[in-house]
């Protein structure tokens, strides 16, 4: 039975209830007439990639993308590798350190390379034998990227 049977019948108190209903609904989600407006309240959206309760790196802790930054030392911090890409000599020793307060790891995408978990303050170094380019991610945190690349 749809509203206009309710109100065609005389039975205007269920269809009452049933928009008044609604309307608690619609304000408990934040949105709607009950909410202070007509128009829906905007809703924050997160990243594509964000996990629920997850602190999303911001524009300070995030290691900005482009070309690789000559450096044997990575940090992780604000749920991001920082620099997202290094370049190095065949022979160096790569040092990642957690510098946030939540567990990751450094896994190698072809499986070059693999740290346990890393607790924050733990490091994890792995020495580099060969050239080419090592893509790497948190298997925890599978948004959080990194490449080292390395040179003869």
């Amino acid at each position: 039975m749809n509203l206009y049977t309710y109100f065609a019948r005389g039975r205007r108190r269920p269809a009452v209830l049933v928009a008044i209903g609604g309307l608690a609904v619609q304000a408990a989600c934040g949105w709607g007439p009950a909410a202070g407006g007509s128009q829906p309240a905007p809703r924050p959206k997160a990243p594509g990639n964000a996990m629920p309760g997850m602190k999303m790196p911001g524009g300070s802790g995030a290691a900005p993308r482009g070309a690789p930054v000559a450096a044997n030392a990575v940090s992780i911090k604000s749920f991001a590798f920082g620099p997202a890409s290094v370049s190095v000599k065949v022979g160096t020793t790569v040092t990642w350190t957690n510098q946030d307060e939540e567990p990751h790891t450094v896994t190698a995408d072809g499986g070059a390379f693999r740290s346990s978990t890393l607790a924050s303050g733990k490091t994890f170094r792995f020495t580099f034998t060969k050239p080419g380019s090592y893509p790497y991610s948190c298997t925890i945190h599978p948004f959080m990227r990194g490449t080292v690349v390395v040179r003869p």
